[in-house]
């Protein structure tokens, strides 16, 4: 199949449009030798003759004919094709983890503000995915627990505030994707109405030691493992992964039969139970766990809603006082403008 060069299609167009040489190459301001030189490449390539110079100018020859339309095409293609690049007129993909969770809630709220804005949100499994889709621009920015910037992680030595296995942020977010601060997620006990737990109007950390903590769909070497990994070590709790995943539905049904179990869950993160079952979602304080999100992108991507979304979060973003979060994520992220 032949190479065909759109520059020449387009002179092409022009001088069967203008019918002259002289008068295409004003119009391409381009000089009349180089519009000969496009349309003699684009002949050789095709392999026939698309013009025919008379005293009078150019007229068209029969293969010329047929392939003036299809010119015509090609160009408004191109046209369309980089319409559909250009920035702001396609949606922004968003990454947030999960639709029930912080993240998710904090984008509703962006557009709720902003309704206006295209988003096309999607949920990917874990921060090396997402770090991947970003750097393939699959996606253009997510939500994710990253480092805190400079900072080395914990060896083997320190579990309890290691990051996960194999992540793509072990150190620092990748050359070339920025991570800024998004929003601290405070870290909530939910219980069944029957748990020792259940009526009290807030507790501390420390006051879970001795209970059972049940979270069956902590998939380890994700970023959320690790910070409940953190958090467990810190305050010498033990959290349950035992028992496969049904999702949130029957692990609610769970608790709410339980007066011995219960679970961590986002303040965010969003619920719905029978009224029957009387679940309680009771804060944590002195401190209070926060799990830090960051908004990672493309360091040079300039689309507008995203620079729109991060005036959302630093307008929005207001940090909670005597919080407690893992030391590898005790920054507050990247804050770098891009270039």
């Amino acid at each position: 199949m032949p190479y065909v060069d759109l520059d020449g299609v387009r002179t092409f167009v022009a001088v069967a449009d203008c019918g002259r040489f002289q008068d295409a190459a004003a119009e391409l301001s381009v000089t009349q030798q180089a519009v000969s030189k496009r349309v003699a490449a684009l002949e050789r390539a095709l392999g026939v003759r698309l013009l025919t110079r008379t005293p009078r100018g150019a007229r068209l020859s029969i293969d010329g004919e047929a392939f003036l339309p299809y010119a015509r095409e090609l160009l408004r293609a191109e046209q369309r094709a980089l319409a559909a690049v250009r920035p702001g007129a396609r949606a922004l993909r968003v990454d947030v983890v999960g639709r029930r969770y912080g993240p998710a809630a904090v984008l509703r709220g962006f557009h709720t503000r902003h309704p206006d804005a295209e988003l096309d949100v999607v949920t990917l499994a874990d921060a090396g995915t997402a770090v991947e889709a970003l750097r393939a621009g699959t996606v253009d920015a997510a939500f994710r627990a990253v480092p805190a910037p400079g900072s080395r992680m914990p060896d083997g030595t320190a579990p309890g505030n290691r990051p996960p296995d194999g992540s793509a942020l072990r150190h620092r977010p990748p050359d070339g994707i920025a991570a800024v601060p998004a929003f601290d997620e405070p870290i909530q006990l939910l219980t069944g109405p029957r748990h020792p737990l259940a009526g009290a109007r807030a507790v501390t950390p420390a006051d879970l030691a001795g209970h059972r903590l049940w979270m069956p769909g902590l998939v380890a070497g994700t970023e959320s493992a690790a910070y409940y990994d953190a958090f467990a070590a810190a305050f010498g709790l033990v959290i349950e992964v035992s028992g496969p995943d049904f999702g949130a539905a029957p692990l609610l049904d769970t608790l709410a039969e339980s007066g011995a179990l219960a679970t961590l869950v986002g303040a965010m993160t969003h619920l719905v139970w029978p009224p029957e079952h009387g679940l309680r979602r009771v804060p944590l304080r002195a401190p209070t766990p926060v799990y830090r999100h960051s908004l990672l992108h493309r360091a040079e991507d300039r689309h507008p809603v995203l620079a729109a979304l991060r005036r959302y979060l630093a307008d929005t973003h207001v940090p909670e006082a005597d919080v407690w979060t893992p030391a590898w994520t005790s920054g507050t992220g990247d804050a770098r403008e891009p270039a």
